[in-house]
């Protein structure tokens, strides 16, 4: 009976209503579909007609086409407001997780200059263990804080991390600005440290989450412009200021701590974090505020209901334990990636390097600092403008072949005759040379591309593996830099550096996926393929 009312219909519509025929048509064919029982042949319909569909297949197919409706209302709606959406929220957040980065440098670099007053006052003049134990504490509670600050990551959240990290950060300068013996002070210092480490992890890995991906890379290489920055600042303290106030430059430090403590007690939490711990609401609402219109988009749940199940199916399961960690990808690719960036010989570089100027005449030890900490400074300017064009493979390539050339370059300076009146002149030049090559990429980008690699669940842990490797591939270097000079002179070991930045470009060409533009999911699958 339906199939033929339908008939008669058509034939009505056709001859009285000829001219709309083409318009018709494909309405009286959906009324078909829909009118059809399942699996049963509209009469008078041929083998190949449309109207064999069953009513399954057709909804399946509705299905299908609602949820592409879903993504490019999505897309559309945030390109229809782009208009309307500033960058406002993230370069916020950005900026108050980089007041971890600046007391990173500032810690690094503030107690050089005063460090005979600060013995003399407390009773150690003379005592050259004691002074060197004042910096080396700093690093024994970096070390520390990289250790336990994945996993509080990962637990807590980013931004709860943070609040933690900012405790010790203000601690410790208080202890050490007060301090009356070497106990206390070795104690801030030590605290202070342990901070620095903590953030140090967090900061590249909070700004990779909280930034858009077309910007994530240039978002990234402030971490490291902020380190710099802090250790220029921190120079310029020490030129400024006599070195009996070395309380207040201790005192100073006091300002990024509460920066960062008050400024992330409003700050977002990361929408990835949330997502990953099954807050999807709250996931979207941040994801909503950081990046506006585009917010579901970027952070993968335009599709639906569907989709924000298959990232909680993604990121579920128990938790890895460290063997099953260091047998990940690219776990190991970030580890190799700061081993080969510090046997490179970037803080060997930087610790020699005054005797380096003095050689060629320059006497200021404070000059050469400020030489070497503005070229550091201006290199990370540029690779955060030119990143997102070059791409990450480029610019870390490039940076070590011009770190592998500078070195080459200052060794030959060293043990050829021909060239030793030229010696002073290549080893400034070539010291200068190796600082911006590797402020152009082995600097902001290794700690920037290392967060891009890992999956959400296990991000704040591998981050945290791979500053651990930084760490004490730094403390080997500092132990066994100068038994090395006496054992092979510096030409040799300089050419060991050259030839680790050479491995380096190597194995970033061949091992290394570009990450720039690519969504962390897109990252996943490429690592995985």
């Amino acid at each position: 009976m339906t199939s033929v009312l339908t008939r008669r219909f058509t034939t009505k519509v056709t001859c009285t209503a000829k001219p709309f025929h083409l318009v018709c048509a494909p309405l009286i064919s959906y009324a078909r579909t829909l009118r059809a029982p399942k699996d049963i042949r509209v009469a008078g319909a041929s083998a190949a007609s449309p109207f064999l569909l069953s009513r399954a297949r057709f909804h399946s197919d509705v299905e299908t086409r609602h949820k592409d409706t879903v993504v490019a209302k999505a897309s559309n709606s945030a390109s229809e407001s782009s208009n309307d959406y500033t960058l406002g929220p993230v370069l916020l957040s950005v900026a108050i997780a980089c007041a971890g980065a600046f007391a990173f440098g500032y810690h690094l670099g503030v107690v050089n200059g005063p460090l005979e007053a600060i013995a003399k006052d407390l009773g150690i003049a003379g005592d050259k263990a004691l002074q060197g134990l004042v910096v080396s504490s700093t690093l024994a509670g970096a070390a520390l804080g990289s250790v336990t600050g994945g996993g509080v990551s990962d637990a807590l959240g980013r931004r709860k991390s943070f609040l933690l990290a900012a405790i010790p950060m203000l601690i410790g300068p208080l202890l050490s600005a007060y301090a009356t013996s070497i106990n206390v002070m070795i104690a801030g210092r030590f605290l202070a440290g342990a901070a620095i480490g903590l953030s140090s992890a967090l900061v590249p890995t909070y700004i990779s989450e909280v930034a858009p991906t077309k910007i994530r890379g240039t978002l990234g290489t402030v971490n490291q412009l902020m380190i710099c920055i802090g250790i220029l600042v921190a120079l310029l303290v020490n030129v400024a200021m006599p070195v009996t106030a070395w309380r207040t430059m201790f005192l100073l430090a006091v300002a990024p701590a509460l920066i960062l403590g008050f400024g992330m007690l409003g700050a977002p939490e990361s929408p990835r974090w949330l997502l990953t711990n099954k807050q999807v609401a709250s996931a979207e609402a941040t994801a909503r505020k950081l990046w506006g219109p585009a917010g579901l988009v970027e952070l993968g749940t335009a599709a639906g209901e569907e989709a924000v199940s298959a990232v909680k199916e993604a990121v579920s399961g128990t938790s890895e334990g460290l063997l099953q960690l260091l047998g990940t990808r690219s776990v190991q690719i970030g580890i190799l990636l700061f081993v080969l960036q510090q046997f490179a010989g970037i803080n060997a570089l930087v610790y020699f390097s005054t005797s380096v100027f003095r050689q060629a005449g320059v006497q200021s030890d404070t000059l050469a600092s400020a030489a070497v900490g503005a070229t550091n400074v201006l290199g990370t300017i540029i690779a955060g403008a030119i990143i997102e064009k070059a791409g990450r493979k480029v610019l870390l390539a490039n940076s070590y072949l011009g770190q592998a050339a500078a070195m080459f370059a200052m060794a030959a300076g060293f043990s050829l005759p021909a060239l030793k009146e030229l010696s002073a002149p290549i080893a400034v030049i070539g010291t200068l040379f190796y600082i911006l090559s590797f402020a152009l990429g082995a600097g902001p980008i290794t700690g920037l591309v290392i967060p891009e690699l890992n999956p959400a669940k296990i991000r704040g842990r591998a981050v945290a593996i791979a500053f651990v490797a930084h760490w004490v591939a730094n403390v080997m270097l500092g132990q066994t830099f100068m038994a090395a000079v006496d054992a092979v002179g510096l030409s040799g070991v300089y050419a060991f550096f050259g030839s680790v930045a050479l491995l380096a470009a190597l194995y970033i060409n061949t091992k290394l996926p570009e990450t720039r533009g690519k969504s962390f999911e897109q990252i996943q699958k490429e690592l995985g393929a």
